[in-house]
């Protein structure tokens, strides 16, 4: 059989003037903000305090609250787990109307599987936050993340709350607010410059463990000062999760809690963004730039991780497919064990793929570690087994499959498992 190498160079782009595309993308930068976080879009604030809502946690920041000045275009993707937070259950409720102008979060008590309890902090949680800012209950949306079956300590957050003061540089403190078992708050902002539009996207993002998202993600909000239509808006949010958030797995649970969250409040003063408008694929990029960042931030943090592990998979015969392999193969706990222990057992990636459901003919398959060459056409190569090892050495371990069945490609992240992730997780609530 003739193994060809096939590319996936397809730009689907939406039915516009060719000419004016690519002058507009040419002309275009997505630069990285220095600093960047949810704050960095006009018009949004940030706060945190230390409400101790976990005992023991001192002054740790554990409760925030991310605040607009005018109100936002909102879209959400949430668990599709069928244990939902309190939280989660307010936030689709409150959704449906498609607006917000806060959110309220806290970290250390995930207020899941606390019953018609539950549901009521949460809405008080909101009432509280309403208050302090001056707007109605309905427009503030919940989170939390934390120990599952655990009321929330809700004299605390009565008290925190009052001790919460934003700023338009407070996105840090949010972003650390928000962490678990993280090491390191996860936050990062694009600013788009093209001919006639300006705006600026960010994001603050929480998960260390517990993470195999599928239509939802961890903790992560996103805000811009773009104006974008509603229908829009969901449509972008939801693509930007297909290639970022959704592509991450740490230990392949999925949390009751997942939250995504995008507020778009157009204080940067352009034409409200929709769907075929040439704003709308730099919007589409620069959305995407961002979720990528925070994912692979997410999966270079997974709980005791040492390593960020990085599969593509090319030449699919459909876009399905070759997510789901890639997904299959950086979920491996067998290939996760192997990259850790620097072991160049790379039948672990090769069995991974074969179980994951993607179409895979044995013979057509390329497997690179690295830059080496360790399967063409299916058939094992002579290579320096000493430089796959240098390449699972490394911080980042890349693994590049080409399936050469069709132009469909998907990559996913994820960390290695070592001993660590087995003590955090043995003693979570010890």
């Amino acid at each position: 059989m003739d193994c060809k190498k096939l590319t996936s160079l397809h730009l689907q782009l939406p039915s516009y003037d060719q000419y004016d595309i690519v002058r507009l993308v040419m002309e275009t930068k997505i630069d990285t903000v220095n600093d960047g976080t949810a704050t960095s879009p006009q018009g949004f604030h940030a706060g945190a305090t230390a409400a101790e809502i976990k005992q023991g946690s001192g002054d740790k920041q554990d409760l925030g609250i991310l605040f607009s000045q005018e109100p936002c275009v909102t879209a959400g993707l949430f668990t599709t787990n069928r244990i939902k937070s309190a939280p989660v259950l307010l936030c689709q409720e409150r959704l449906k109307k498609g607006r917000a102008v806060a959110v309220v979060v806290n970290s250390g008590c995930a207020n899941a599987s606390t019953g018609k309890q539950g549901l009521a902090d949460a809405a008080e949680m909101a009432t509280l936050t309403a208050k302090a800012l001056g707007i109605d209950t309905e427009e503030v949306l919940v989170a939390s993340t934390g120990v599952i079956g655990q009321r929330l300590p809700m004299e605390r957050i009565r008290d925190g709350l009052n001790h919460v003061s934003l700023s338009d540089n407070g996105g840090q403190d949010l972003a650390r607010a928000m962490m678990t078992t993280d090491t390191v708050p996860k936050e990062t902002a694009v600013a788009v410059s093209a001919e006639g539009l300006r705006f600026t996207i960010g994001g603050v993002a929480k998960g260390s463990g517990m993470i195999h998202p599928n239509l939802g993600t961890l903790l992560c909000f996103l805000t811009t000062d773009a104006a974008v239509e509603p229908h829009f808006l969901q449509e972008a949010l939801h693509r930007s999760a297909d290639v970022s958030f959704n592509m991450v797995s740490i230990d392949g649970d999925t949390s009751p809690s997942d939250t995504l969250l995008l507020l778009a409040n157009g204080m940067a003063g352009n034409p409200p963004i929709s769907s075929g408008s040439q704003a709308a694929e730099l919007f589409q990029q620069a959305l995407n730039r961002v979720c990528i960042h925070l994912a692979k931030a997410v999966a270079r943090d997974g709980e005791g991780a040492t390593k960020l592990l990085e599969v593509a998979v090319n030449g699919a015969a459909s876009k399905a497919d070759a997510a789901l392999a890639a997904r299959t193969i950086v979920s491996s706990p067998l290939w996760k064990a192997a990259v850790y222990g620097r072991d160049p057992n790379w039948g672990r990636v090769v069995a991974a793929l074969g179980r994951s459901g993607a179409e895979v003919i044995e013979n057509s398959l390329d497997l690179h570690i690295g830059d080496v060459l360790v399967l063409k056409c299916g058939i094992p190569q002579s290579y320096d087994e000493a430089g796959v090892v240098r390449v699972l050495e490394k911080d980042e371990v890349p693994v590049t499959l080409n399936l050469n069945l069709g132009t469909a490609s998907a990559t996913a992240w994820g960390c290695d498992l070592t001993e660590k992730y087995v003590t955090i997780n043995s003693q979570y609530t010890t």
